[in-house]
């Protein structure tokens, strides 16, 4: 009963060999799960960096809340005016970062803010004057500024019935579009609201 047994002996060395297959599998399967944590908190981080800049293009960006056109001595609107607000929920909007595109009369511009010309704007720049507000950052609610673009800078020029649209791109890159028409009649050295 208690006698010697060689088959207890190689149960043994096969346990030996399963033990040591089953803790390669452990650290096989530690290194993966490390792996997968590191991968998972990685794309997390830039599923919310993908989210926020998401958010930002569409709140922060600007509303159009009137559109004026001054005509020259020639009776053509030769110079737009857009007073520009900040949208609901949109944060602080730095209107010297923002990008400017208008398109009339068959030609298309892309005009930046220069802080350094005192000039009228020219076939390059918008100008910005702050109704309510500093610095050109549209920070609160009640902040207000014109754009002012030169249109005539590019052969934009309105005559009478024209028509103009105006493409507003904040830094975040959330856009504000608007498409007004000049009057049937415009007269030398007036404004129109269009």
């Amino acid at each position: 009963m208690f006698g010697n047994n060689s088959e207890s002996t190689d149960r043994g060395q096969v346990g030996i060999g399963t033990l040591i297959v089953f803790i390669a599998m452990v650290l096989v399967a530690a290194i993966a799960a490390g792996v997968l944590i590191n991968t998972a908190g990685f794309l997390q981080a830039q599923a919310e960096a993908t989210g926020e800049e998401s958010a930002e293009q569409v709140s922060d960006r600007v509303q159009v809340v009137s559109v004026v056109g001054n005509a020259n001595d020639s009776e053509e609107i030769d110079e737009l005016e857009a007073s520009v607000r900040r949208s609901p929920g949109a944060g602080n909007i730095d209107l010297n970062n923002s990008i400017v595109e208008v398109f009339a009369n068959g030609n298309s511009s892309t005009l930046t803010f220069d802080a350094d010309s005192d000039d009228a704007p020219d076939e390059n720049n918008f100008n910005i004057t702050m109704i309510e507000g500093d610095d050109n950052v549209l920070a609160d609610s009640g902040d207000r500024a014109d754009l002012i673009v030169n249109l005539s800078a590019n052969g934009q020029a309105l005559e009478e019935g024209d028509s103009v649209t105006v493409t507003i791109t904040t830094a975040s890159g959330g856009t504000a579009f608007v498409e007004k028409r000049a009057p049937s009649t415009v007269e030398s050295d007036e404004s129109y609201r269009l």
